[in-house]
């Protein structure tokens, strides 16, 4: 990766391990990784990446990547640090780094409704627009209003319609264009029950879920009128490993990582399963996670 100076005030680590900060736990070194703190400097990095050449790679809290076990011959600029949030009362602007979770938390304390289902999501909003995320019969295209994004050095906004929704999709996975904040459209309730509706949620999750394992969150996407869990489990592949990987006991559309494994056990042990799947059921399962080449 060609070098390039930035302000003293954002934080650059050199040859940084990508498993530190991937929620799977796996993925070899970035030539460079940058933590700004602020919407400037964030547009700041992507102006001086594309200026120099420089291969970027913008990221959350990279809870459904899956990083090369090479790691990434660029630049990966993680955004949990900007976390600038403004109420009003109908809602929400939060900027991308803002964790699910507390803003979901942090609704409740207002009195707002809407987005008690994003509670124990551990995505940031800007990944949650970018994929759509969702659960329990809810998604961020039932709440979004507008965002705001970077295309080159312009800072544009997107209304509602223009994002394209559609499952663990929007518009932003075909242009690539950088989620920066988003508005969300959120309903006066009692704070009591908003909190309430929000722990039945977190509660489903730790009981569903294999939390206590490092995962990168749903593995394959919901086919057409089944459940990839369901089917996985059907074809009798909880349980399965590949190297330190193993599809979990808990969960089956969840690959967690037991202790040691790398990317290529967990894309080597996604292949067994669409297979066997596949075979069994005629269905050919689509990953949710995103694989990153280095």
């Amino acid at each position: 990766m060609r070098e390039f100076s930035v302000p003293e005030n954002i934080k650059i680590l050199k040859n940084e391990p990508l498993s530190r900060h991937s929620s799977i736990k796996t993925g070899g070194p970035a030539a460079a990784a940058a933590f700004p703190k602020t919407i400037q400097a964030l547009i700041h990095l992507v102006r001086l990446a594309n200026e120099r050449g420089v291969r970027y790679l913008v990221s959350g809290n990279a809870t459904n990547l899956l990083f090369d076990d090479r790691g990434f011959d660029g630049l990966v600029i993680f955004t949990g640090g900007l976390r600038g949030v403004t109420w009003s009362a109908g809602g929400v602007t939060a900027d991308c780094g803002v964790s699910l979770t507390a803003l979901a938390r942090d609704a409740a304390a207002h009195g707002l409704s809407g987005l008690e289902f994003a509670y124990g999501i551990p995505g940031t909003v800007g990944g949650a627009v970018y994929m759509n995320a969702g659960a329990y019969g809810s998604e961020i295209a039932d709440i979004l209003l507008s965002s705001d994004y970077l295309r080159g050095d312009d800072v544009l906004t997107r209304g509602y319609c223009a994002h394209e929704f559609t499952y663990r999709s929007s518009i932003y996975r075909k242009t690539g264009d950088i989620v920066i904040r988003a508005v969300f459209t959120l309903f006066p309730g009692d704070p009591a029950e908003i909190r309430a509706r929000a722990k039945t949620y977190m509660n489903a999750r730790r009981e569903k879920q294999p939390l206590e394992y490092p995962n990168a969150g749903s593995i394959f996407k919901r086919p057409p009128g089944a459940y990839a869990g369901a089917l996985i489990e059907e074809a009798g592949l909880k349980g399965l490993r590949q190297g330190g990987a193993e599809v979990s006991e808990k969960h089956a559309g969840f690959i967690v990582n037991r202790g040691g494994a790398t990317t290529e056990d967990v894309l080597r042990l996604m292949e067994t399963v669409r297979e066997a799947v596949f075979k069994k059921t005629g269905i050919l399962l689509e990953p949710e996670v995103i694989r990153v080449p280095y």
